[in-house]
């Protein structure tokens, strides 16, 4: 992968583009969930995480309203409203040097979003691991 991943990232939150994932994020990925203690190791529940997360996240408010980078990590801050619920975070993401992401760590303001966001996402979660 020759692409920066945070520019691969934005095309595949623009695009909402699934598929783009199993290129970006490293076998070993690591995803931590501001509502799951443990952290979620490897890329295939990594997927499923981010999955969900654009299931529940990403509708027409979504945007996000700040970008820092560094050599090998960054932190993006989002916006957007779930049910009239205004939702600040920030996606904090570490990559490796083949461009890989390593880590994706999701935090999450206030605590009602944080509650509404726990009920959603266990509800995508669980339909998608019905599906199974």
């Amino acid at each position: 992968m020759n692409n920066h991943p945070i520019d691969s990232w934005h095309r595949i939150v623009e695009r909402r583009d699934l598929q783009g994932l199993a290129e970006l994020l490293a076998e070993d990925a690591v995803f931590c969930s501001p509502i799951v203690h443990k952290p979620q190791a490897g890329r295939a529940i990594t997927t499923l995480y981010l999955a969900a997360a654009f299931d529940v996240f990403f509708n027409d408010s979504f945007r996000y309203v700040r970008q820092i980078i560094g050599p090998h990590d960054a932190m993006l801050e989002f916006e957007t409203t779930i049910d009239s619920t205004h939702v600040n975070g920030v996606d904090i993401i570490k990559w490796n040097a083949r461009n890989q992401i390593v880590e994706f760590k999701v935090m999450v303001r206030p605590l009602r979003a944080i509650n509404l966001i726990h009920e959603r996402m266990a509800a995508v979660l669980q339909a998608m691991q019905g599906r199974t």
